[in-house]
């Protein structure tokens, strides 16, 4: 399918690993301009060589999404490289602590993270995208934004992912008929190198041994139950980013599209 993405500039944080370095290729692939972003320069470098040796176009960025200043640092190197009209807030932290592990202060530096940069990140491209009558406001939210862990884990996170999703209808009410969409993508668990790391541990400490493939496969139909019995693959969410990020995707507002194997399985 061709997603008419060339001419297209496309901004995707925390993109230098896991399923946001898998988003810039995609996109890259499928003809867009992307601009890479990540705290550290030569990791960001690396992922724009790259693109680049596969014949896709891309530009680095630096800067600390969690304050304003780094916004700042990263919209001005944004529009030094001739702007962009797709976002893709993607970058966020994750740990998998539990209620008790996790301090008040520890919940807001987190928000700063996972929701206060994508309101920054809004506001400053949303007069452009407007003006234009073209753009793409791509969240990454998470299937545990509308289905929290059993056991109490996480819940800062689910509920900063939850933020995401009623930031993006909001968002997406603000944008009647200018030409711009809001979206969110909640992927379910995906496997990338910090998720593998933190459930070898897991099931180290569970006594399940060390073989991978039995170990995601207990996780997906013991822990996180879905259908498809396994965990998803970064690609897997890339493929429907680059497509909510198309023309093709212009009817498509407000929604919050689950990629997760079924693991939410909700009927609204």
């Amino acid at each position: 399918m061709e997603l008419h993405l060339n001419g297209k500039r496309a901004l995707v944080t925390g993109s230098t690993s896991g399923i946001g370095e898998s988003i810039a290729r995609v996109l890259a692939r499928e003809g867009a301009t992307v601009v890479v972003h990540g705290r550290r320069a030569e990791e960001a470098a690396r992922i724009v060589t790259e693109i680049e040796r596969d014949g896709g176009r891309a530009v680095a960025v630096t800067g600390d999404v969690s304050t304003d200043e780094g916004v700042e640092r990263i919209v001005a190197g944004v529009e030094a490289a001739g702007g962009i009209d797709i976002l893709v807030n993607n970058a966020g932290l994750w740990d998998g602590r539990g209620w008790s592990e996790i301090a008040p202060a520890e919940w807001a530096d987190l928000f700063e993270t996972n929701v206060v940069s994508a309101v920054r990140l809004i506001r400053a491209f949303l007069p452009r995208f407007k003006q234009a009558g073209w753009g793409r406001f791509i969240q990454m939210a998470s299937g545990v934004a509308t289905a929290p862990p059993f056991g109490g884990r996480e819940p800062h996170y689910a509920v900063s992912k939850a933020a995401l999703v009623n930031l993006t209808v909001s968002l997406a009410k603000e944008l009647a008929g200018s030409g711009v969409t809001s979206n969110a993508i909640s992927p379910g668990i995906v496997l990338t190198a910090p998720i593998q790391a933190h459930f070898e541990g897991f099931a180290k400490a569970q006594g399940w041994g060390s073989d991978w493939p039995t170990i995601e496969k207990r996780l997906a139909t013991q822990i996180f139950h879905n259908p498809s019995g396994r965990m998803g693959r970064p690609e897997e969410i890339a493929h429907l980013v680059a497509f909510v990020a198309s023309p093709l995707a212009g009817f498509i507002q407000g929604a919050n599209l689950h990629v997760d194997g079924g693991y939410v399985g909700a009927v609204t």
